[in-house]
């Protein structure tokens, strides 16, 4: 078995420099030219290791985020332009979610044949990987079209979507119209590369306390597709627009991890774009955020834990240059007293009720920020109100952020009792220069309750835009058609709205040299603004994407 299959082996993700020359080659996986898969050989599980090894190697956990909106973004208009009847032709959309019923009639043109460029199955280990990459299956368009011909596709195609919610936001992309279903993609003369993420290791799942039936995906196996998506335009020579309608609530929220890092790379080169869901985070109370300016320069703050709630982990990322310890208080009363940070402590406390287990790792300095970080992770923990108590050490100001998983990692009966809605938008939408798109309503202009809310914890601007999330037609497995709501829809309705800048850019030959971060200036440029509103803001960004006020911009109508 490939070690980046196994579960005898972590993945961490590390920086290329790490690696002597003479390192076994099994036991490392290229990403890119920064960072490296390396798999570890591990024994045993034991929640210590995460303290042994560098939090910032272990892969984040990633979970999905989410009448006719057309209109709403000015795409009709600019459709029915002679001069710019954009339908994304000679662009390629990337997606990297749960995989595409490759048979459905919104992804193959009108005499049957696929739209499909290639689709890499990671969790499918059957066939032949795709040129460079040792695991999972690549299926050609060659492949696809000879499995619609055949009474049994799934005899010779083997991948589908089980969950959905990848035929979903592919659909909203770049499905082929249907008159009778009333529904349309946003650029349907489009080509798609679709990977299909496989699941995320249950070792990985064990260090961050996700319970093994929550489907999440690991930051190394969406590193990895998105090389993949990269090659498959460079072997066409055709742009590509990558949609990440995928988020995590881990790490520092200032875009600082390695997929952010990756992204902010790759929209700086030539015709390749990326777009990013904010995530649908805001309102579910799991986000706590105080400044504590006066003595005794100390905070405390209540956790509701569920009845439901069997294990899961929360982080709290303190601003230096102060550091802090947290003393927690179980709701029987029972004190665990915190230790001083340190680069690898990690300390288990056993309590006496509920056969509950914590472990804290107050961690000096994360290895992407060289802030502290302080992870906290509960088994079997008693339902009801936990006390966390933070001090300063140093006895300076406190400003301090913490965090709850993001998405079906928790249940909603988990939450702070004093969250703040801002601050939520979810990895890896706090990187700097791709697209991050929050969700509104597209009947009410007004946004989505859950659409996640900026800046950054550094202060940086996000979302970028705000496009129409709110019961958006889409297609579903099984030649049905549906609705998605949430800002994965609206990440898809923006992904096509740049498809349509850069067919017009790159394809049509107006500016060749275009890149996906002047593509993302352009459409905020052109967004929509309210005079309720001051832009930008942490809520809509710098507006509506408006594709017509955009060209309008341009003086071409």
């Amino acid at each position: 078995m490939q070690k980046i299959l196994d579960n005898d082996y972590y993945d961490l993700i590390i920086s290329n420099a790490l690696i002597p020359s003479s390192h076994p080659g099994g036991n490392v996986t290229r990403i890119n030219d920064k960072h490296s898969l390396l798999h570890l050989h591990r024994s045993q599980m034991n929640a210590c290791d995460l303290g042994i090894y560098p939090y910032s190697s272990f892969p984040t956990l990633f979970t999905l985020s989410s009448k006719i909106s057309v209109e709403k973004s000015g795409i009709g208009n600019i459709q029915r332009q002679p001069d710019l009847n954009l339908f994304g032709l000679g662009v390629v959309i990337g997606i990297i979610d749960t995989g595409i019923d490759y048979q459905h009639p919104a992804f193959r043109n009108h005499d049957g044949s696929s739209r499909i460029l290639s689709i890499w199955d990671q969790a499918d280990q059957k066939g032949v990987p795709p040129n460079g990459f040792e695991f999972g299956s690549e299926y050609t368009k060659s492949n696809i079209n000879t499995a619609l011909m055949s009474t049994s596709p799934l005899s010779i195609v083997p991948t589908f979507d089980a969950h959905g919610h990848g035929t979903a936001i592919a659909s909203i992309v770049s499905g082929t119209p249907n008159e009778e279903q009333s529904f349309t993609g946003v650029v349907p003369q489009t080509k798609l590369a679709v990977v299909k993420l496989k699941e995320a290791k249950k070792n990985i799942k064990d260090i961050f306390f996700v319970p093994e039936d929550s489907l999440c995906y690991q930051e190394s196996d969406i590193m990895l597709g998105i090389r993949f998506l990269l090659s498959v335009g460079e072997r066409l020579n055709r742009p590509v627009i990558i949609c990440i309608a995928l988020g995590s609530s881990q790490g520092s929220h200032g875009g600082r991890g390695a997929l952010a890092r990756y992204i902010d790379h790759i929209v700086n080169l030539n015709k390749i774009n990326v777009i990013i869901a904010a995530g649908n985070e805001a309102n579910k109370r799991r986000h706590y955020y105080r400044n504590i300016t006066s003595a005794p320069f100390q905070d405390g703050f209540y956790l509701n834990i569920g009845e439901q709630e069997k294990m899961f982990s929360m982080e709290i990322w303190p601003f230096p240059p102060g550091r802090i310890t947290l003393d927690i208080v179980s709701p029987n009363g029972e004190l665990l007293e915190g230790k001083p940070p340190s680069l690898n402590r990690c300390e288990k406390y056993e309590l006496s009720y509920n056969n509950t287990t914590v472990w804290v790792n107050n961690i000096d300095m994360d290895g992407e920020t060289g802030d502290q970080i302080i992870l906290v992770r509960f088994a079997n923990p008693t339902p009801g109100p936990w006390f966390l108590k933070i001090q300063s050490i140093e006895n300076e100001p406190l400003f301090l952020h913490s965090w709850l998983p993001s998405g079906n990692l928790i249940t909603n009966e988990t939450f702070f009792h004093d969250a703040t809605l801002d601050t939520t938008i979810t990895a890896p939408g706090n990187a700097k220069n791709p697209l991050t798109v929050a969700a509104y309503n597209q009947f009410t202009n007004h946004i989505l309750e859950e659409s996640g809310r900026g800046n950054t914890r550094f202060g940086d601007i996000v979302p970028d835009v705000a496009a129409p999330g709110y019961c958006i037609p889409c297609a579903i497995p099984g030649n049905q058609y549906g609705t998605l709501t949430g800002t994965g829809a609206a990440c898809s309705h923006a992904t096509g709205v740049a498809a349509m800048v850069m067919e017009w850019g790159y394809c049509r030959g107006n500016h060749t040299d275009i890149t996906g971060l002047m593509v993302n200036r352009m459409i905020i440029r052109g967004a929509r603004r309210s005079e309720s509103y001051e832009y930008p803001n942490n809520i809509w960004g710098y507006g509506q994407t408006d594709i017509y006020h955009l060209f309008e911009r341009l003086s071409l109508i």
